[in-house]
């Protein structure tokens, strides 16, 4: 691989970080749109095959590099880093002090995402409405029944990497969003921000024997049953919208009306004008609701004239 083509895939690997950080967009999406899905697809796959390792453990590291495509994953990793990194921080700010309004975004992705995905399901027949209806059953069962606050324990930390690494590689299902989910979102990107590495080490271990373990079970499952497991799928975010409702969480609105409220009342103290308040949460969220909605059509978009 040239130092162009490890460019351009880091960048790539950039745009699939980037979606993985936001809820509502899958790093899957993103590896599609950019045509190096099955790429990466088949380089996991390598690392659950008994031949690469057996060349790795002969002492031929060549031959085990190129199996797992080693130049590839490497500059997708550092552009996957690089860009869960650099908005981390961003998204920590955003979700502290407006989580109306950023709630509100994710949720006009989630629901654009929601339609793009439903619009590929063609010919309908009553098993895959049943289908629908059990993944639907199931988000609503694990967003109820979970509690808003989940255990900072690291083995439950781990858990989570393992469960959300395997969504990110699935086109459509956002792995950011299962850990809004499993109460993890904001704990992770916290954690990533303050450069948490006891944590950051643990997720990343549950990352990888995640996508190690479940890896032949996705591919299994996409290859026999890929309509019904996409169809659970889908209907399992639909049901799990009611956790990313913008006003579901009120501790942590209540928290950022507080945080602003400190701060205009810094604002008072050292200035003689006083604006009057104006409450634009209603309208913001529409705003913020209908760009995540349009950021999804502009990437839907250039992903079909990429095709044709």
């Amino acid at each position: 691989m040239t130092l162009r083509e490890s460019v351009i895939v880091a960048l790539k690997g950039f745009g699939m970080g980037a979606a993985n950080v936001v809820p509502g967009v899958s790093g899957g999406t993103i590896a599609l749109l950019t045509n190096i899905y099955n790429e990466i697809v088949d380089a996991l796959a390598a690392f659950t095959d008994v031949s690469t390792w057996k060349s790795l453990f002969k002492g031929n590291f060549k031959e085990f590099w190129e199996a797992i495509n080693g130049n590839f994953l490497v500059a997708l990793a550092v552009g996957v880093i690089v860009s869960i990194f650099s908005l981390a921080k961003v998204m920590t700010w955003a979700l502290s002090h407006y989580p109306i309004l950023t709630w509100a975004f994710f949720f006009g992705l989630i629901l654009a995402s929601l339609y793009y995905m439903l619009r590929d399901v063609h010919d309908w027949r009553l098993q895959d409405y049943i289908v629908l209806v059990v993944g639907i059953v199931l988000g609503l069962v694990v967003c109820t029944l979970s509690p808003t606050q989940t255990p900072d324990d690291m083995w439950f930390i781990f858990i989570c990497a393992a469960i959300a690494i395997c969504t990110m590689i699935l086109p459509g299902i956002s792995g950011s969003f299962i850990l809004v989910i499993l109460g993890k979102y904001d704990y992770i990107m916290q954690a990533v921000s303050d450069l948490n590495w006891p944590v950051l080490i643990v997720f990343a271990l549950g990352c990888v024997i995640g996508l190690l373990a479940f890896a032949k079970l996705l591919h299994w499952l996409l290859a026999r049953w890929e309509r019904e497991t996409m169809l659970v799928l889908i209907g399992f975010v639909i049901g799990s919208l009611i956790r990313v409702w913008p006003w579901s969480d009120k501790a942590a609105i209540a928290e950022a009306q507080a945080l602003r409220e400190g701060a205009i009342d810094i604002a008072e103290s050292t200035s003689e004008v006083v604006l009057p308040s104006i409450n634009l949460q209603i309208p913001g969220a529409i705003i913020c609701c209908i760009a995540g909605i349009a950021l999804v059509v502009l990437l839907e978009s250039l992903g079909s004239k990429r095709k044709a």
